[in-house]
């Protein structure tokens, strides 16, 4: 009988052999139902083979072929078959976690026939001019389905009521639905005359033959999407699929509606974990069948089957929400390069502020560098940028008098500002002014923020939460104070200062409810608020055309930090919430307050200039041995008692020293938050100048760790750390 190769959701590196009835076919790629241990689990054959190292009295035959969806193709099997040896994680939870939750369930999924709408007998016949007057919506969609069948998302765009005047005309007994046509061409809403520096960057791409990753460097405001949208449309002309990676489920709607409105009739799709169950799993079905020929998502999409792929892009890959930073920790950046390559496609790359590895990259030919210095919409220009000393400046609550000034002239213009200030809550800490009590979290390392408006104190690392004691628990004294800015204090202040003004804060805690950030961004856009206060989720890829100011609120705590990649990210993000300001025809302004106006990153800030900025870290990093110099690996371990994640570290260590391969092996040291939700953590870190001498270490090491004492703790290899 054939044996068959079955990969399962459980934490070993290794397939599960099952024998198949005689009269049966399974496919490598197929979805199976397997006896494992006394449950019955899901699985997914990878391949056939002749015999297997088990005895046959041993091999349990495989209970259920499912055969309800195309099995996973030859190639997405070998990407995950990379992942799995790339990323040293279990090869069974790599494939199924790249499967939509419902895929993963035993239940058959019954997919969804995609329909066009035509004119009935009836509705042929009717003269739409007798309909009352009243029914514009119907009107219209009769009026173009006498021209053609169209589908749903094309009547979609006519007006958003079409959906329940559709469904009277279906009613009627006016309109039908019929089998779709399969379309050659599509419409394309070509708006926007290229720059050309815009031409050249689509020209280099276009004219690339099999794989080519292209580094597309754009200020902010510079017309990175219209490339996008042009690559789509060459792409499908010719006949393919195209993949648009970003990095946040919250810029996903609003560019998914950007690309409808340009492809008003191509099938395009989108992948993140804000749509249903149902939803993600028929999209991703779309996708496998060739039928959704745009496929916009966040990082797991990046494992999407696409038959006709020819064209991937990454926007923002800078941003660090690409890497996992759970079960496979993979990096949907890199993971999508190496498909590119796989498949012999053009990858592009799109950042203002790219990551120093991929300008690396650039600069020593790996990638081809594509750059936009002009801002698309004339006559919009970068914004001016100010960097305030508030060591010479005294503040109120947190803001200087420059920027509660320039706040004011932006009210009366009738224009937005924006303060942006990486911290949610109230104040960052509680303290007692007579003993110098702080409320510190007892579960971690960290201070409780205090939150005004429930009156409590949360840990925003393990989500504990208490009320706000009414005196010291140290000494009895009732005068507690809140020290530090958070959004909800500066909220509180800017509206005791600006009393007629629309104040909105948009942070994790404000848009916790479902459609709470749609319909801000739809009052941003309508002109419906005045002040803006926001962390980093006001700081991408949005474009607010009467927004003019910016105002940066204590940036300075990255230029210390332990992490080395702080002062890159901090660059990033201070790019692009600049780049908010001044987009259409009105002229920007950023003011930074900082103890720090001199630091290079400043400087670099204010003449509007990466390059020089990049130079400066790169020069860091080869002196200091990091990336993109080194390659790195960090196991980490967390357990309840600090002893045992310091033992297993040290004998991890010792393991690795006897192995005498050509990697750094450094001490084991606490975790930036040594405790985390009653849990002690620890790190080590590997590293080696030579990607492949890490890849060969980390292949022997690997199973020496899997074979260590680890009783309660829990410990995760990472490879390629973002997180230190």
């Amino acid at each position: 009988m054939p044996i068959i190769r079955v990969a399962l959701d459980v934490p070993l590196s290794t397939l599960f052999d099952y024998v198949v009835e005689k009269n049966t076919e399974v496919i490598p790629g197929q979805r199976v139902l397997v006896p494992f241990g006394r449950k019955q689990v899901l699985g997914v054959a990878m391949e056939c083979v002749e015999q297997s190292e088990l005895s046959a009295a041993r091999i349990k035959p495989v209970t259920i072929v499912l055969d309800d969806v195309p099995p996973l193709p030859q190639e997405l099997l070998a990407l995950l078959r990379f992942c799995s040896d790339y990323y040293h994680h279990p090869l069974g939870i790599t494939v199924l976690s790249a499967l939509p939750t419902r895929l993963r369930a035993v239940e058959p999924v019954t997919v969804k026939q995609s329909l066009d709408y035509t004119l009935s007998p009836a509705g042929k016949a009717l003269d739409i001019a007798t309909l009352p007057k009243r029914r514009v919506v119907q009107q219209r969609i009769l009026q173009a389905l006498r021209e053609a069948p169209l589908s749903g998302a094309q009547l979609r765009n006519l007006s958003p009521s079409a959906p329940a005047a559709l469904k009277a005309l279906l009613e009627a007994g006016w309109v039908e639905t019929c089998a779709p046509e399969l379309r050659a061409t599509h419409t394309f809403n070509n708006a926007h005359a290229l720059t050309s520096e815009q031409q050249q960057a689509v020209d280099a791409v276009t004219q690339q033959t099999g794989y080519g990753c292209f580094l597309l460097h754009g200020i902010t405001g510079s017309g990175k999407t219209e490339i996008y949208v042009h690559l789509m449309h060459e792409m499908l002309q010719r006949g393919g699929q195209v993949l648009l990676l970003v990095p946040e489920i919250n810029l996903t709607p609003q560019l998914e509606n950007y690309f409808r409105s340009r492809f008003p009739d191509v099938d395009l799709v989108s992948l993140h974990s804000g749509l249903a169950d149902g939803e993600r799993a028929q999209n991703w079905l779309k996708a496998q069948s060739g039928e959704a020929r745009i496929v916009l998502g966040t990082r797991l999409s990046v494992f999407t089957p696409l038959p006709k792929l020819s064209l991937i892009l990454v926007d923002e890959e800078h941003d660090s929400s690409f890497k996992q930073q759970d079960g496979l920790r993979y990096s949907a950046r890199d993971v999508a390069i190496f498909r590119a390559n796989q498949r012999g496609v053009p990858i592009v790359l799109g950042s203002a502020t790219p990551s120093l590895e991929s300008w690396f990259n650039a600069q020593s030919g790996r990638y081809k560098l594509l750059k936009l210095t002009q801002r698309a919409v004339q006559p919009a220009t970068l914004p001016v940028v100010r960097c305030m000393d508030i060591t010479k400046l005294p503040l109120h609550e947190g803001l200087s008098e420059p920027l509660l000034t320039a706040i004011e002239t932006r009210l009366q213009r009738k224009e937005q500002s924006l303060i942006f200030i990486n911290r949610r809550g109230y104040a960052p800490v509680l303290m007692c002014t007579s003993c110098g009590w702080l409320s510190e979290c007892k579960h971690c390392a960290g201070k409780l923020v205090l939150h005004q408006k429930d009156r409590s104190l949360r840990c925003h690392h393990c989500g504990a939460q208490q009320r706000v004691p009414h005196a010291c628990p140290g000494c009895g004294d009732a005068d507690l104070k809140p020290v530090g800015i958070g959004t909800q204090r500066l909220e509180e202040t800017l509206q005791t200062r600006f009393p007629e003004a629309r104040i909105l804060r948009v942070d994790r805690d404000s848009t916790r409810n479902k459609g709470a950030w749609s319909a801000m961004r739809k009052q941003i856009h309508d002109g419906e608020a005045d002040i803006l206060i926001g962390t980093q989720m006001l700081a991408k890829g949005h474009d607010f055309p009467n927004l003019t100011l910016v105002g940066v609120i204590s940036p300075d705590g990255a230029l210390y930090s332990a992490d080395f990649r702080a002062s890159e990210k901090l660059f990033a993000q201070l790019t692009q919430v600049g780049g908010r300001a001044g987009r259409a025809d009105k002229a920007g302004e950023v003011i930074v307050q900082t103890a720090f106006p001199n630091h290079p990153l400043f400087q670099a800030l204010r003449a509007h200039d990466y390059e020089i900025w990049a130079q400066t870290l790169l020069a860091e990093r080869q002196m200091a041995g990091f990336p993109p110099f080194v390659y790195q690996a960090m196991l980490s371990a967390e357990g309840k008692q600090e002893s045992d994640a310091y033992i297993f570290l040290k004998q991890a260590r010792t393991a690795a020293m006897e192995l005498k391969m050509p990697v750094e092996v450094y001490g084991v040291v606490p975790a930036p938050m040594p405790k985390r939700a009653n849990h002690y953590r620890a790190q080590l870190l590997v590293q080696s100048d030579k990607r492949k001498a890490l890849g060969e270490f980390l292949r022997a090491w690997k199973p020496v760790l899997d074979a260590l004492p680890a009783g309660k703790l829990r410990w995760v290899l990472d490879v390629d750390p973002m997180e230190f």
